[in-house]
């Protein structure tokens, strides 16, 4: 794979082989943009853990978003070849977009006063059967639907 790198840090957090982990955008958008050095080795290490682990998971809409992203909105924007090889990759951590995740999502952005697109990660998330959910765009620590949100980058 294109974002695994040589070093190997800590685990983001102690949590069982079992338990899967929903990845939001950021995260997979970091460890492939070379111009967020930092937060591109934490996004590998915890990507690469997820991948040994078997325990990773996304969402079409995640993977809509990197694309987008990646191709059109950092500095340096990934090759639409290069942006399509990662989306084909990370296809076998997708999970099934669902009416019901839908309106969990209207639901979850009214109770946690969300915005609908992170409302809509954290359904899909919790229909999945996520336990943690890596993004740095939520609140770290906050329990949601049943879903662990943690920052890998806030060390």
């Amino acid at each position: 794979m294109a974002f695994i790198s040589a070093a190997h840090t800590e685990r983001i957090e102690p949590h069982s082989m079992s338990d899967k982990t929903f990845v939001d955008t950021n995260v997979l958008v970091y460890a492939h943009d070379v111009d967020a050095v930092l937060k591109q080795r934490v996004a590998r290490d915890a990507l690469r853990e997820l991948w040994e682990d078997g325990t990773g998971l996304l969402s079409p809409q995640v993977l809509q978003e990197f694309y987008v992203t990646v191709t059109r909105k950092i500095a340096t924007p990934l090759p639409k070849e290069d942006a399509r090889l990662v989306v084909s990759t990370y296809m076998t951590w997708c999970v099934d977009m669902t009416p019901a995740q839908i309106a969990a999502a209207f639901r979850i952005e009214d109770q946690a006063k969300l915005g609908f697109w992170d409302a809509l990660i954290i359904a899909s998330a919790a229909e999945s059967g996520a336990t943690r959910l890596l993004s740095e765009d939520l609140n770290a620590g906050q329990i949601i639907a049943g879903v662990r949100i943690e920052d890998p980058f806030a060390r």
